[in-house]
């Protein structure tokens, strides 16, 4: 995944209690990465999704993760973690990630989230609104 293919990043910078007796990242954090930079990125494009969920009553499922490590990520590193949304389903949300030194070029790890948005009472999926489509879109270009 090269680095151009995201306008969005969010910055981190490898804490000691996040490593392993290894010396590296513990694999648990790269999903705490994840997650955050999605809020992050949710966040720069304006939609506040606990506000959205309180007020439709409907919100979003993680229905998959996947990691893959490419290279160590160690304690101190800064890093820039990358998010767009690659597709939109009728329901569907699926986010690319990945994670690079500060400034670097090569994806230490790259991972693949799935949202589902659903009802909140009945849990079933739900279509996503025009209006986060139309948000997503304002910066995801490969969508159109």
């Amino acid at each position: 995944m090269s680095r151009e293919q995201f306008w969005f990043f969010h910055p981190f910078r490898v804490r000691y209690s996040e490593i392993d007796g290894q010396g590296v990242v513990f694999n648990a954090h790269y999903l705490t990465y994840f997650d955050t930079t999605i809020t992050e990125y949710f966040r720069a494009l304006g939609y506040d999704q606990y506000a959205d969920a309180k007020q439709t009553g409907e919100d979003f499922h993680v229905i998959k993760s996947l990691i893959e490590y490419k290279a160590p990520v160690r304690f101190d590193q800064e890093l820039d973690v990358g998010a767009r949304v690659a597709r939109i389903g009728n329901s569907s949300l699926v986010f690319e990630l990945a994670i690079y030194l500060k400034g670097g070029a090569d994806a230490l790890v790259t991972g693949e989230i799935v949202w589902v948005n659903t009802n909140q009472t009945t849990h079933r999926p739900v279509p996503i609104s025009s209006k986060i489509r139309a948000q997503i879109g304002s910066r995801e270009k490969h969508l159109a």
